[in-house]
């Protein structure tokens, strides 16, 4: 009875939140396979710490510091292994040949996320695509809010750079 229960709450909570968690990691990665997998892992290892949510501050924001978390073990693997491959001589090169998307076309959002750096890339989604504070997002990736802050100025100032984008004040 305990079990079905589980497995009944366990669904209910990926059935709530799949969508802004694939699509955090999909923006991420910009790999959809990976997304997929990661999201999958990211939902284990949620459903494992769920103790450990406290109450302070938005549960989604502590399930995309899960996600992110995962994304980023997963990227600490994923080079060490491309290491080993390319010590022992193997062409390491062919792993990084994932497909991305199922269309050729890139959208603009794709284009200005990838301008940014990975952590520029992680605030930025949080903020924006996911719509966290300044808080739930320092908490999600484990920084000071001015350091948020400066992450989002920074980013916002690379893509008009990058993009011809000219910052229009009102007042």
């Amino acid at each position: 009875m305990v079990a079905q229960h589980d497995a009944e709450a366990f669904g209910e909570l990926v059935r709530r939140h799949q969508s802004q968690v694939r699509n955090f990691l999909r923006k991420l990665s910009r790999d959809y396979v990976l997304a997929d997998d990661l999201a999958q892992d990211a939902f284990l290892h949620a459903w494992d710490k769920l103790h450990t949510f406290t109450g302070q501050g938005s549960f989604v924001g502590w399930l995309l510091k899960v996600a992110y978390t995962t994304f980023l073990q997963s990227k600490r693997k994923s080079t060490r292994y491309v290491e080993i491959l390319a010590e022992v001589g193997d062409n390491a090169g062919a792993l990084g040949s994932r497909h991305t998307e199922d269309s050729d076309e890139i959208s603009d959002l794709d284009k200005f996320l990838a301008v940014l750096t990975e952590e520029e890339r992680a605030v930025m989604i949080l903020s924006y695509a996911c719509g966290l504070s300044h808080r739930e997002i320092g908490d999600a990736a484990n920084m000071p809010i001015g350091t948020v802050k400066s992450i989002i100025f920074r980013g916002k100032e690379k893509v008009r750079e990058n993009f011809g984008i000219e910052d229009h004040k009102y007042g």
